[in-house]
């Protein structure tokens, strides 16, 4: 699965980005707490788009430690690591918006490290 084309379109209004157009997909805002963390983990059955929606998000993708601005968009492909921080130096929650392509299943969560215990 390759990381779906953004459409931007300007209206008199403003503008609107599009994600997703007649695809199979799961549309979520994952929230994450100060000082807290997603698991590493990865999927073989789904990409995902993640669009931050505040300053201070952490991402870990594939080893490497991206710190992305609000509105970036960042694409995790089926396979690769992946995980959601929250630096508790933040002070405040931090989301983002994801968009996950492909089957969506929460079973298809391979969890590599978990600080809760699950699996």
């Amino acid at each position: 699965m390759q990381r779906p084309d953004t459409l931007h379109v300007d209206k008199p209004w403003g503008c609107f980005d599009q994600y997703a157009l007649n695809l199979p997909c799961t549309v979520k805002i994952l929230t994450c707490n100060p000082g807290q963390k997603l698991s590493l983990q990865r999927h073989t059955h789904r990409g995902e788009l993640w669009v931050v929606l505040d300053p201070g998000v952490v991402v870990d993708r594939d080893g490497v430690e991206l710190r992305p601005a609000v509105g970036e968009e960042i694409w995790l492909p089926q396979g690769s690591t992946h995980r959601l921080r929250c630096d508790a130096a933040t002070g405040h929650p931090v989301r983002v918006l994801e968009v996950s392509l492909g089957t969506f299943d929460e079973a298809d969560i391979e969890r590599l490290q978990d600080d809760y215990g699950r699996r």
